[in-house]
């Protein structure tokens, strides 16, 4: 079981240069750990995405029905005053915006406190870095 940051799971939504090596972790452990707020960081992200004209509204659709398929699987860490002390707390040490401190928490949350031997799956550069520093293993491994 590993837990999936929103830059991680909007690509098994949509196809980009990622996708494959997503994919792979995502069938390999088929156990998906979420926030929250994973749905609606995906959905905004798609909007902006469509808005941009980078997707097209059909586009858009089969990403929201795909997004919608993976959140019925997933684990879903809920709002609790224990994320939101966790938050609070890696804002001190991480140069993290609050969506992001609250990914974080949430897998802290999730991990019972103890990151070490956890998996991490993100793709935004200083949330891996933030996830890493407090002990996660953060994937997919980059080169």
């Amino acid at each position: 079981m590993k837990f999936w940051d929103s830059s991680a799971v909007l690509p098994l939504c949509l196809h980009e240069p990622t996708t494959p090596n997503l994919k792979k972790l995502s069938v390999r452990d088929g156990a998906v750990v979420a926030w929250w707020g994973t749905a609606v960081e995906c959905y905004s992200a798609l909007a902006r995405l469509r808005r941009e004209q980078a997707i097209s509204t059909v586009e858009e659709t089969q990403a929201r029905m795909v997004l919608h398929a993976l959140m019925s699987t997933w684990t879903e860490i809920e709002p609790s005053m224990a994320v939101r002390e966790q938050a609070g707390r890696v804002l001190l040490l991480h140069p993290l915006r609050a969506a992001d401190a609250l990914q974080l928490a949430s897998a802290i949350v999730w991990a019972n406190g103890q990151a070490s031997g956890h998996e991490f799956v993100c793709l935004d550069h200083r949330l891996r870095e933030a996830a890493q520093r407090e002990g996660f293993t953060v994937l997919p491994k980059q080169r």
